[in-house]
């Protein structure tokens, strides 16, 4: 079934709001100040940057604690690329629902200045 960027990004918000409730006080406080923007899909700058175009989401911006370290050129937020994120969850909401919040807290990961071996090591991949 397919559903409209509308739909999935609905869809994200629930699940990203209820990740975000779950979480320990201490990181729900910084995750709640973190923007989470919803794009269809990585637009151009991001494919040339040279990320895949299926991206799933992203982490942009300067990691907390960082933000002192130097010039700023983007606002620190995720970007969940839903309908990337619908493709691979093979249109299945269920399964959509769970890498929404997969693909959440990995990218929050980067935020709080886990790398990729610490994000695996917590089986957030």
């Amino acid at each position: 079934m397919a559903l409209e960027f509308k739909q999935l990004r609905a869809l994200a918000q629930s699940e990203v709001r209820a990740t975000i409730a779950h979480l320990p006080a201490r990181l729900r406080r910084h995750a709640e100040r973190l923007p989470v923007t919803y794009e269809p899909r990585p637009n151009r700058a991001i494919v040339s940057d040279g990320f895949d175009p299926d991206l799933l989401g992203l982490f942009v911006g300067i990691p907390f604690g960082e933000e002192e370290s130097g010039a700023i050129d983007v606002p620190a937020q995720i970007i969940l690329f839903l309908e990337s994120l619908w493709e691979f969850s093979e249109e299945e909401e269920e399964v959509f629902r769970d890498e929404v919040v997969t693909t959440y807290l990995h990218e929050l990961g980067h935020y709080l200045g886990l790398d990729e071996i610490d994000i695996e090591e917590r089986g957030l991949e």
